[in-house]
Protein backbone atom coordinates (compact mmCIF):
# COMPACT_ATOMS: atom_id res chain seq x y z
CA UNK A 1 0.00 0.00 0.00
CA UNK A 2 3.06 1.95 0.93
CA UNK A 3 4.37 1.73 -2.89
CA UNK A 4 1.28 2.38 -4.36
CA UNK A 5 0.78 5.69 -2.53
CA UNK A 6 4.13 6.96 -3.21
CA UNK A 7 3.47 6.48 -6.89
CA UNK A 8 -0.06 8.18 -7.20
CA UNK A 9 1.50 10.68 -5.40
CA UNK A 10 4.36 11.78 -7.39
CA UNK A 11 1.86 13.60 -9.64
CA UNK A 12 1.59 17.25 -9.13
CA UNK A 13 -2.29 18.80 -9.21
CA UNK A 14 -1.85 19.54 -12.78
CA UNK A 15 -0.76 15.72 -13.82
CA UNK A 16 -3.98 14.45 -10.94
CA UNK A 17 -6.16 16.81 -12.99
CA UNK A 18 -5.13 15.59 -16.76
CA UNK A 19 -5.34 12.14 -15.35
CA UNK A 20 -8.80 12.41 -14.24
CA UNK A 21 -10.08 14.45 -17.34
CA UNK A 22 -8.54 11.68 -19.74
CA UNK A 23 -10.28 8.97 -17.52
CA UNK A 24 -13.92 10.74 -18.50
CA UNK A 25 -12.80 10.81 -22.27
CA UNK A 26 -11.78 7.26 -21.99
CA UNK A 27 -14.91 6.09 -20.08
CA UNK A 28 -16.94 8.18 -22.81
CA UNK A 29 -15.18 6.39 -25.46
CA UNK A 30 -16.00 2.69 -23.87
CA UNK A 31 -19.57 3.85 -23.58
CA UNK A 32 -19.87 5.06 -26.68
CA UNK A 33 -18.09 2.82 -28.55
CA UNK A 34 -19.74 2.25 -31.60
CA UNK A 35 -20.60 5.64 -32.05
CA UNK A 36 -17.19 7.38 -32.14
CA UNK A 37 -15.90 6.26 -34.97
CA UNK A 38 -11.97 6.44 -34.06
CA UNK A 39 -12.80 4.86 -30.43
CA UNK A 40 -10.47 2.11 -29.93
CA UNK A 41 -7.73 4.82 -31.48
CA UNK A 42 -8.46 7.22 -28.91
CA UNK A 43 -8.59 5.09 -25.65
CA UNK A 44 -5.10 3.08 -26.49
CA UNK A 45 -3.90 7.11 -26.36
CA UNK A 46 -5.25 7.83 -23.62
CA UNK A 47 -3.47 5.03 -22.14
CA UNK A 48 -0.49 5.78 -23.48
CA UNK A 49 -1.08 9.62 -21.97
CA UNK A 50 -1.22 7.82 -18.43
CA UNK A 51 1.99 6.26 -19.12
CA UNK A 52 3.41 9.40 -20.23
CA UNK A 53 2.67 11.65 -17.56
CA UNK A 54 3.58 9.12 -14.85
CA UNK A 55 6.76 8.71 -16.29
CA UNK A 56 7.03 12.39 -16.77
CA UNK A 57 6.33 13.10 -13.32
CA UNK A 58 8.07 10.25 -11.71
CA UNK A 59 11.34 11.58 -14.16
CA UNK A 60 11.25 15.02 -12.76
CA UNK A 61 11.05 13.51 -9.38
CA UNK A 62 13.87 11.40 -9.27
CA UNK A 63 16.24 12.85 -11.58
CA UNK A 64 16.07 16.30 -11.00
CA UNK A 65 16.92 16.99 -13.98
CA UNK A 66 16.03 20.70 -16.22
CA UNK A 67 15.17 18.66 -19.48
CA UNK A 68 12.57 16.85 -17.15
CA UNK A 69 11.71 19.78 -15.59
CA UNK A 70 10.74 21.69 -18.41
CA UNK A 71 8.89 19.18 -19.93
CA UNK A 72 6.91 18.36 -16.71
CA UNK A 73 6.09 22.11 -16.93
CA UNK A 74 5.16 22.56 -20.53
CA UNK A 75 3.28 19.23 -21.55
CA UNK A 76 0.19 20.42 -21.08
CA UNK A 77 0.40 23.60 -23.89
CA UNK A 78 0.11 20.87 -26.47
CA UNK A 79 -2.08 18.44 -24.35
CA UNK A 80 -4.69 21.36 -24.58
CA UNK A 81 -4.89 21.31 -28.22
CA UNK A 82 -4.82 17.68 -28.43
CA UNK A 83 -7.40 17.36 -26.09
CA UNK A 84 -9.30 19.94 -28.21
CA UNK A 85 -9.26 17.33 -31.00
CA UNK A 86 -10.00 14.57 -28.92
CA UNK A 87 -13.16 16.14 -28.50
CA UNK A 88 -13.66 16.87 -32.10
CA UNK A 89 -13.72 13.15 -32.68
CA UNK A 90 -16.50 12.21 -29.90
CA UNK A 91 -19.07 15.36 -28.93
CA UNK A 92 -21.15 14.69 -32.24
CA UNK A 93 -21.17 11.30 -32.55
CA UNK A 94 -22.26 11.00 -28.61
CA UNK A 95 -24.72 13.93 -28.79
CA UNK A 96 -26.00 14.52 -32.02
CA UNK A 97 -27.38 17.40 -31.92
CA UNK A 98 -26.60 21.18 -31.76
CA UNK A 99 -28.09 24.07 -29.18
CA UNK A 100 -27.34 27.02 -30.99
CA UNK A 101 -31.54 27.25 -30.85
CA UNK A 102 -31.56 27.57 -27.68
CA UNK A 103 -28.63 30.15 -27.09
CA UNK A 104 -29.99 32.15 -30.04
CA UNK A 105 -33.65 32.52 -27.95
CA UNK A 106 -31.70 33.10 -24.88
CA UNK A 107 -30.07 36.15 -26.72
CA UNK A 108 -32.96 37.61 -28.18
CA UNK A 109 -34.70 37.27 -24.79
CA UNK A 110 -32.37 39.29 -23.26
CA UNK A 111 -31.43 41.94 -26.04
CA UNK A 112 -34.10 42.05 -28.21
CA UNK A 113 -32.09 41.24 -31.29
CA UNK A 114 -29.18 39.62 -32.38
CA UNK A 115 -25.94 40.59 -30.77
CA UNK A 116 -23.84 40.20 -33.97
CA UNK A 117 -26.53 41.16 -36.48
CA UNK A 118 -26.52 44.58 -33.91
CA UNK A 119 -22.93 44.82 -34.35
CA UNK A 120 -22.63 44.69 -38.07
CA UNK A 121 -23.86 48.40 -38.21
CA UNK A 122 -20.59 49.30 -36.48
CA UNK A 123 -17.89 47.12 -39.14
CA UNK A 124 -15.20 48.54 -40.05
CA UNK A 125 -11.74 46.71 -41.53
CA UNK A 126 -9.73 48.76 -38.80
CA UNK A 127 -11.73 47.89 -36.18
CA UNK A 128 -12.03 44.01 -37.27
CA UNK A 129 -8.37 43.99 -38.15
CA UNK A 130 -7.40 45.06 -34.93
CA UNK A 131 -10.36 42.29 -32.86
CA UNK A 132 -9.05 39.79 -35.33
CA UNK A 133 -5.45 40.34 -34.16
CA UNK A 134 -7.09 40.03 -29.95
CA UNK A 135 -9.10 37.55 -30.43
CA UNK A 136 -5.69 35.52 -32.18
CA UNK A 137 -3.66 36.03 -28.81
CA UNK A 138 -5.63 33.69 -26.97
CA UNK A 139 -3.75 30.78 -26.60
CA UNK A 140 -0.82 32.65 -25.84
CA UNK A 141 -1.58 34.79 -23.06
CA UNK A 142 -1.18 31.74 -20.29
CA UNK A 143 1.93 31.06 -21.80
CA UNK A 144 3.36 34.75 -21.65
CA UNK A 145 2.02 34.73 -18.21
CA UNK A 146 3.41 31.76 -17.09
CA UNK A 147 6.76 32.92 -18.91
CA UNK A 148 7.05 36.43 -16.99
CA UNK A 149 5.94 34.45 -13.75
CA UNK A 150 8.94 32.00 -14.10
CA UNK A 151 11.40 35.00 -14.90
CA UNK A 152 10.57 36.51 -11.87
CA UNK A 153 11.02 33.56 -10.04
CA UNK A 154 7.19 32.95 -8.55
CA UNK A 155 7.54 29.27 -9.09
CA UNK A 156 4.47 28.58 -7.00
CA UNK A 157 2.52 30.73 -8.63
CA UNK A 158 3.11 29.67 -12.09
CA UNK A 159 2.18 26.11 -10.53
CA UNK A 160 -0.79 27.03 -9.40
CA UNK A 161 -1.77 29.41 -12.36
CA UNK A 162 -1.11 26.52 -15.01
CA UNK A 163 -3.38 24.32 -12.48
CA UNK A 164 -5.81 26.88 -12.98
CA UNK A 165 -5.45 27.37 -16.55
CA UNK A 166 -5.96 23.59 -17.80
CA UNK A 167 -8.79 23.23 -14.72
CA UNK A 168 -10.28 26.03 -16.77
CA UNK A 169 -9.99 24.60 -20.25
CA UNK A 170 -10.93 20.82 -19.18
CA UNK A 171 -14.02 22.32 -17.58
CA UNK A 172 -14.91 24.41 -20.58
CA UNK A 173 -14.23 21.03 -22.34
CA UNK A 174 -17.35 19.65 -20.36
CA UNK A 175 -19.38 22.28 -20.94
CA UNK A 176 -19.17 21.95 -25.00
CA UNK A 177 -20.20 17.86 -24.47
CA UNK A 178 -23.28 19.39 -22.81
CA UNK A 179 -24.07 22.12 -24.80
CA UNK A 180 -23.12 21.63 -28.18
CA UNK A 181 -23.19 24.40 -30.63
CA UNK A 182 -21.55 25.67 -33.44
CA UNK A 183 -21.78 29.82 -33.45
CA UNK A 184 -23.39 32.86 -35.40
CA UNK A 185 -21.17 32.62 -37.81
CA UNK A 186 -22.99 29.87 -39.35
CA UNK A 187 -26.34 29.77 -37.71
CA UNK A 188 -27.22 33.76 -37.83
CA UNK A 189 -24.37 34.24 -41.23
CA UNK A 190 -23.34 33.15 -44.50
CA UNK A 191 -19.94 31.87 -43.44
CA UNK A 192 -18.83 31.63 -46.97
CA UNK A 193 -19.45 35.36 -46.65
CA UNK A 194 -17.38 36.26 -43.46
CA UNK A 195 -14.54 37.48 -45.36
CA UNK A 196 -16.85 40.20 -47.84
CA UNK A 197 -18.60 41.33 -45.02
CA UNK A 198 -16.14 41.59 -41.88
CA UNK A 199 -12.79 42.13 -44.63
CA UNK A 200 -9.58 43.44 -42.26
CA UNK A 201 -6.67 45.36 -43.55
CA UNK A 202 -3.62 42.76 -43.51
CA UNK A 203 -4.06 39.91 -41.13
CA UNK A 204 -7.11 39.45 -40.57
CA UNK A 205 -7.63 36.68 -43.32
CA UNK A 206 -4.80 35.20 -42.89
CA UNK A 207 -5.24 34.89 -39.34
CA UNK A 208 -8.80 34.31 -39.50
CA UNK A 209 -7.87 30.85 -41.62
CA UNK A 210 -5.68 29.41 -39.05
CA UNK A 211 -8.23 29.90 -36.22
CA UNK A 212 -10.64 27.86 -39.14
CA UNK A 213 -8.15 25.20 -39.73
CA UNK A 214 -7.89 24.88 -35.93
CA UNK A 215 -11.53 23.96 -36.07
CA UNK A 216 -11.50 21.60 -38.61
CA UNK A 217 -13.01 23.70 -41.53
CA UNK A 218 -9.94 24.59 -43.70
CA UNK A 219 -10.38 27.04 -46.93
CA UNK A 220 -12.10 25.24 -49.66
CA UNK A 221 -14.32 23.00 -47.01
CA UNK A 222 -17.61 22.32 -48.47
CA UNK A 223 -19.97 21.83 -45.11
CA UNK A 224 -18.36 24.09 -42.39
CA UNK A 225 -21.38 23.36 -40.31
CA UNK A 226 -21.77 19.87 -40.43
CA UNK A 227 -17.90 19.30 -39.65
CA UNK A 228 -16.50 22.32 -37.33
CA UNK A 229 -15.18 22.09 -33.59
CA UNK A 230 -18.61 22.22 -31.23
CA UNK A 231 -16.89 24.44 -28.69
CA UNK A 232 -19.02 27.27 -28.29
CA UNK A 233 -20.73 27.17 -24.60
CA UNK A 234 -19.25 28.72 -22.19
CA UNK A 235 -17.42 31.18 -24.50
CA UNK A 236 -13.41 29.13 -23.57
CA UNK A 237 -12.07 32.74 -24.78
CA UNK A 238 -14.00 34.60 -22.46
CA UNK A 239 -13.48 32.11 -19.12
CA UNK A 240 -9.56 31.74 -20.23
CA UNK A 241 -9.20 35.16 -21.04
CA UNK A 242 -10.69 36.42 -17.78
CA UNK A 243 -8.67 33.99 -15.81
CA UNK A 244 -5.68 35.08 -16.79
CA UNK A 245 -6.50 38.68 -16.34
CA UNK A 246 -7.41 37.80 -12.79
CA UNK A 247 -3.89 36.03 -12.28
CA UNK A 248 -2.20 39.33 -13.45
CA UNK A 249 -3.99 41.41 -11.25
CA UNK A 250 -3.26 39.02 -7.90
CA UNK A 251 0.58 38.19 -8.47
CA UNK A 252 0.57 41.88 -10.23
CA UNK A 253 2.82 40.94 -13.11
CA UNK A 254 4.41 43.81 -14.84
CA UNK A 255 2.37 42.81 -18.43
CA UNK A 256 -0.90 43.07 -16.24
CA UNK A 257 -2.12 46.05 -18.56
CA UNK A 258 -0.94 44.25 -21.79
CA UNK A 259 -2.74 41.40 -20.38
CA UNK A 260 -6.30 43.70 -19.17
CA UNK A 261 -6.28 46.02 -22.62
CA UNK A 262 -5.54 42.70 -25.35
CA UNK A 263 -8.00 40.54 -22.94
CA UNK A 264 -10.60 42.95 -22.99
CA UNK A 265 -10.59 43.59 -26.33
CA UNK A 266 -10.17 39.73 -27.05
CA UNK A 267 -14.32 39.41 -25.31
CA UNK A 268 -15.52 42.10 -27.37
CA UNK A 269 -14.27 40.11 -30.15
CA UNK A 270 -15.46 37.27 -29.39
CA UNK A 271 -19.43 38.67 -30.42
CA UNK A 272 -18.21 40.99 -32.80
CA UNK A 273 -16.30 38.46 -35.32
CA UNK A 274 -19.27 36.08 -34.99
CA UNK A 275 -17.64 33.36 -33.26
CA UNK A 276 -19.99 33.25 -29.64
CA UNK A 277 -23.35 34.65 -28.68
CA UNK A 278 -23.77 36.48 -25.67
CA UNK A 279 -25.09 34.01 -23.76
CA UNK A 280 -21.73 32.13 -24.08
CA UNK A 281 -19.60 35.24 -22.53
CA UNK A 282 -22.07 35.30 -19.37
CA UNK A 283 -21.41 31.38 -19.41
CA UNK A 284 -17.65 32.12 -19.31
CA UNK A 285 -17.83 34.47 -16.71
CA UNK A 286 -19.84 32.23 -14.67
CA UNK A 287 -17.13 29.32 -15.81
CA UNK A 288 -14.18 31.51 -14.34
CA UNK A 289 -15.94 31.84 -11.41
CA UNK A 290 -16.18 28.45 -10.54
CA UNK A 291 -12.75 27.59 -12.04
CA UNK A 292 -11.45 30.17 -9.32
CA UNK A 293 -13.58 29.20 -6.52
CA UNK A 294 -13.36 25.42 -6.65
CA UNK A 295 -9.53 25.45 -8.23
CA UNK A 296 -8.30 26.56 -4.97
CA UNK A 297 -9.88 24.01 -2.97
CA UNK A 298 -8.93 21.02 -5.18
CA UNK A 299 -5.12 22.01 -5.59
CA UNK A 300 -5.04 22.99 -2.11
CA UNK A 301 -6.28 19.12 -1.58
CA UNK A 302 -4.34 17.57 -3.79
CA UNK A 303 -0.96 19.23 -2.03
CA UNK A 304 -2.39 18.11 1.49
CA UNK A 305 -2.73 14.51 0.37
CA UNK A 306 0.80 14.60 -1.10
CA UNK A 307 1.91 16.09 2.11
CA UNK A 308 3.32 19.11 0.05
CA UNK A 309 3.08 22.71 0.40
CA UNK A 310 -0.48 24.64 -0.31
CA UNK A 311 -0.73 27.50 -2.03
CA UNK A 312 -1.93 30.89 -0.68
CA UNK A 313 -2.26 34.20 -2.15
CA UNK A 314 -0.14 36.72 -1.05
Amino acid sequence: MKKSKSIIFILSPIDFIVIVFYSMLTILNIVYFDRVQYAGYLIGANFLLFLFVFFVAYSDNQNKSKIWLHIHRWYIAPLILLSFKELYLMIKPIRMIDYDSVLISIDRFIFGTDPTVFLYKFANPVLTEILQIAYSTFFFLPIILGIELLLKHKTDEFYYATFLVLYGFFLSYIGYILVPAIGPRFTLHDFHLTNKELPGLFLTNFLREVINSGESIPNGTLNPAEVVQRDVFPSGHTQMTLIVMYLAYKFNVKLKYFFWITGSLLIIATVYLRYHYVIDLIGGAVFMWFTIWSGYYLYNWWQKLRGEKEFRYN
